[in-house]
């Protein structure tokens, strides 16, 4: 400040007085800190889920937060520091739905110079977890708040109450007869001896009738050994769109619609019960897929996918299984590579350490696993490659994470090219969408018919 004044006092008789007071405040503003410019929220977006709410705010520069809960009635309140009131933010309260599971409403204004307040009115307690995600892909700065439940959704109980809703009512027992026994979603299932192995709906393994796991919930039905889960894995969801067609498909979109199909063929299938990893338009971690298999005491997991390339004539369907020593392509490695980022953009909290995740990822002697899920992937090929051109004629292995399960065998298939234009059209067909779903399920039943699945303690009972 001082050189300043000494400046503009040696310069002073040759300047007028009009430059001389434009240079004084100049050169002063050249000496005070700069003021920090508002943040502008590009993107306000609102995932609604059963299993968790997402809300995110995408910004070019990162943002600080304050996050506070407050009681009678239940609110989240998030201070937002030195961010701009944009349309976006405005436009947040208009983007809760009704159906959301817990935000009733959100109301956004300024709560004192440099704070922006959001606060969002819920439904019902919730554990929130609010962080910051660095840019990646498309995306810039992101704040991604995420609403669980105060108690988690149970995907087993799910799975039960699910069943016992289709079970048919029971007669009246007559006097002379006693009460009957408490229902299992079991059924009896024909022997798959004289049915082809295309379409035999289940194996029936030895002493299969005559014994039953213990119950997986207490005071709930038993699920008996003999009905087989399959977990069924929409590729992608949510902030994670996955791949894209130049005709502007979503990959997830795609996935999910064929999953559904899958899973209502499997329904309709003696002695087969169908779970969605995700049943809607939102992100799932990797890991959280493998869980949630786990959880449900899966037989099978399929991941479902719509591949990419660079190259716009690359063509057909491909199914992969879990390595345990490196990539069978380069190939192979690449879409493994790909497929493994879904969780940096998908956005994960990575402050967050689950230690039932860290054991279930651990190499639990996975090669008898790795070896089923091989059998299955063949099948599953082989009878895609009778309804579509395989992109190559056999199985491939690379590192995928969600196929990491230690105990359930699991295969990831590349329905077709989405970056292939005749290939996206015909994934957007619902008639393809179901033939690529019955394709998927004869594997499943080839697989059943030579390789039964015995009764077994699971690992996720010891845990």
């Amino acid at each position: 400040m001082m050189a300043a004044t000494f400046i503009i006092r040696q310069g002073i008789g040759t300047m007028p007085v009009k430059v001389v007071a434009k240079l004084t405040i100049a050169l002063c503003l050249l000496w005070l800190p700069h003021a920090q410019a508002a943040i502008a929220i590009s993107s306000a977006r609102v995932w609604p889920a059963q299993e968790y709410t997402r809300l995110t705010l995408e910004s070019k520069q990162p943002i600080r937060y304050n996050l506070f809960t407050v009681k009678n009635p239940e609110r989240l309140v998030i201070d937002l520091e030195d961010v701009d009131i944009t349309d976006p933010l405005n436009g947040l309260a208009g983007k809760i739905g009704n159906d959301d599971p817990y935000i009733k409403s959100a109301r956004v204004g300024r709560f004192k110079p440099g704070v922006t307040r959001l606060v969002l009115d819920l439904k019902a307690e919730v554990k929130p977890q609010l962080f910051n995600l660095k840019p990646v892909a498309e995306y810039g700065h992101r704040l991604v708040l995420d609403i669980y439940p105060a108690v988690p959704v149970d995907p087993l109980m799910a799975l039960i109450q699910q069943a016992e809703s289709k079970l048919p009512e029971q007669p009246v027992a007559h006097e002379e007869k006693p009460a009957a026994p408490a229902l299992s979603i079991t059924q009896e299932l024909p022997s798959i001896a004289t049915i082809p192995a295309a379409e035999a709906p289940l194996p029936t393994a030895p002493n299969a009738s005559a014994k039953t796991e213990k119950p997986l919930v207490k005071g709930g039905p038993e699920i008996s050994a003999r009905t087989l889960i399959i977990a069924i894995d929409a590729g992608h969801g949510g902030e994670d769109p996955g791949a894209h067609g130049r005709g502007g498909t979503f990959e997830k979109h795609v996935t999910l619609a064929i999953a559904q199909k899958l899973k209502g063929l499997v329904d309709d299938t003696p002695g087969m019960r169908g779970v969605l990893i995700r049943d809607g338009d939102y992100f799932i971690p990797l890991g959280g897929r493998v869980v949630k298999a786990r959880q449900v005491h899966a037989d099978l997991f399929i991941s479902i996918h719509a591949d990419a390339f660079v190259k716009p004539d690359a063509r057909g369907s491909s199914v992969f299984a879990l390595s345990e020593h490196g990539a069978t392509s380069a190939a192979a490695r690449w879409l493994a590579k790909k497929e493994n980022e879904a969780d940096l953009i998908g956005g994960v909290n990575l402050a967050v350490k689950d230690p039932y995740l860290a054991r279930t990822l651990l190499d639990l002697s996975q090669t008898a696993t790795i070896s089923d899920s091989l059998k299955l992937a063949k099948h599953v090929l082989g009878e895609l490659g009778s309804m579509n051109a395989l992109h190559r004629g056999l199985v491939e292995q690379a590192g995928f994470a969600v196929l990491k399960s230690p105990d359930i065998p699991s295969v990831l298939v590349e329905t077709a090219f989405i970056s292939n234009p005749a290939e996206e059209r015909r994934l957007n067909d619902e008639d393809y969408q179901e033939k690529l779903a019955r394709a998927i399920l004869g594997g499943i039943k080839r697989y059943f018919a030579q390789n039964p699945a015995l009764s077994r303690q699971k690992l996720v009972q010891n845990e």
